[in-house]
């Protein structure tokens, strides 16, 4: 999978989180999160999404090794995919939301887009 920003943590820490945006984002909808956090969730989020548009069954392995829960994989199997079987590609929003109180790190909301 992608790994173009390191994202200040260990290969296995960035994995690891990397596993559960997506299985968050393709659980609930959308995820806020860092802008770079939410760039590299898009490129594995849509990768998701175009296994499910395949439906068989070593695209549903393969999204079951990824995504941490089974549900999330039926979803995606049922409900996801098949609402982005005409589109190709481009399917999540990132939305600027400014920057983080803290530490002023630019924030964002990824989102599925629907139609």
């Amino acid at each position: 999978m992608p790994a173009s920003r390191k994202l200040g943590r260990t290969t296995d820490h960035r994995k690891a989180m990397l596993r559960g945006m997506v299985t968050l984002l393709l659980e609930n909808g959308q995820v806020e999160t860092t802008l770079a956090r939410a760039k590299e969730v898009r490129s594995v989020a849509e990768k998701m999404i175009t296994l499910g548009k395949k439906n068989t069954l070593a695209s549903r392995r393969a999204a079951l090794a990824y995504i941490t829960k089974e549900d999330v994989v039926t979803k995606l199997f049922s409900e996801i995919a098949p609402a982005y079987a005409d589109r190709n590609g481009g399917y999540t929003r990132i939305l600027k939301t400014g920057p983080r109180r803290g530490d002023a790190a630019e924030m964002a909301i990824i989102t599925l887009i629907k139609d």
